[in-house]
């Protein structure tokens, strides 16, 4: 075990100077002085350009220049904001919490559903239920996010006035954040409907963040126990007259859930990353709109920090996901 996560663990190393290499490099091959790109300064005289370049560390030798981005990313220190003047990896750690609690909950909503609606579509192979539920998937899988929140704001917030449109919670309710997550600080603020408030402003985003990862969900599921259904250990089971149910549950969902697994690795890294747009439709205060104003303000330095921070994360997730490998299925061998 211990070998086997020291293995994993040394992926990361070639994997983490690779994006650091591309961070490093983005600024300066990006066209024109990188002064002037960094800065945002025009008509700098050779003086205050001099400055500038020995302040970004411009004339050193290329070589230094990354051994010294690489001393501070190993750090911690990913540079100072252009647009904030503030370190990034502080922006990132005030905004991170908001894009986890909405992946959270999308990741949740999307394997609830998503694996129930294919062991049911399973079961009943062939039925109008099983057509309905993987023709609906296909449709979700190829909804576009922006649309589709669009879509959900008019139906449930503009005409049936059911969900909030915006926001992480309604302005009536003022408290002092204590873990980032908005459900969690309104539930331990003590007032009285700030966590209902709070969950009613993340039904809406999570639905349309969650129904891509959920339609990919439940059509591995319906594959993968269409797969296991298939074996003879559970037409023995069958035979000696086990209960269908119990043969499902059981001996069916157990084996088909490292297929289920990847798909869930691969998408809580991925969710973070789609989290961009539906931030932005709802207006939510997380990494996409950090993300939307670096660009449009030219902030290369955050765009270089997100870029590795969110490139270790994935990583990370990818990690944690073969680990689970050796928990859900014993016949996974992990040295």
């Amino acid at each position: 075990m211990l070998r086997y996560i020291l293995g994993k663990l040394a992926l990361i190393i070639p994997t983490f100077i690779g994006i650091t290499i591309l961070a490093f490099g983005f600024v300066r091959i990006l066209p024109g002085d990188p002064v002037l790109v960094l800065a945002g300064e025009r008509g700098l005289s050779p003086e205050r350009h001099a400055v500038l370049m020995h302040q970004f560390g411009f004339d050193l030798p290329i070589w230094r220049q990354y051994l010294t981005y690489l001393t501070n990313v190993l750090s911690g220190d990913f540079g100072i904001s252009f647009s904030t003047k503030t370190p990034v990896l502080k922006d990132f750690l005030v905004r991170f919490p908001a894009t986890v609690e909405l992946a959270i909950f999308a990741m949740i909503f999307a394997i609830i559903f998503g694996v129930a609606f294919g062991i049911f579509a399973a079961v009943r192979r062939g039925s109008w239920f099983d057509q309905l539920t993987m023709g609906t998937a296909l449709i979700g899988y190829s909804m576009p996010i922006f649309w589709w929140g669009l879509l959900l704001i008019i139906v449930f917030s503009g005409i049936l006035h059911w969900t909030p449109v915006s926001g992480r919670i309604d302005l009536l309710y003022f408290f002092k954040p204590v873990t980032g997550f908005m459900t969690i600080d309104a539930l331990i603020s003590g007032q009285k409907g700030a966590f209902r408030s709070a969950v009613s402003h993340l039904i809406l985003p999570t639905i349309v963040l969650g129904t891509i990862p959920l339609a990919v969900i439940a059509r591995q599921t319906r594959s993968a126990m269409l797969e296991v259904l298939g074996e003879d250990y559970v037409r023995t089971a069958r035979a000696k007259g086990v209960p269908w149910g119990a043969v499902v549950r059981r001996h069916a969902l157990g084996n088909a859930m490292v297929p289920i697994v990847t798909v869930v690795g691969l998408f809580l890294g991925i969710l973070i990353g789609n989290s961009v747009l539906t931030e932005i439709v709802f207006n939510r205060p997380g990494l996409g709109k950090l993300i939307v104003g670096a660009l449009s303000q030219r902030d290369y330095t955050m765009l270089q920090g997100l870029m590795v921070i969110y490139t270790l994360l994935v990583v990370a997730v990818n990690v944690l996901t073969d680990l689970v490998y050796g928990i859900v299925d014993p016949r996974v061998e992990i040295k």
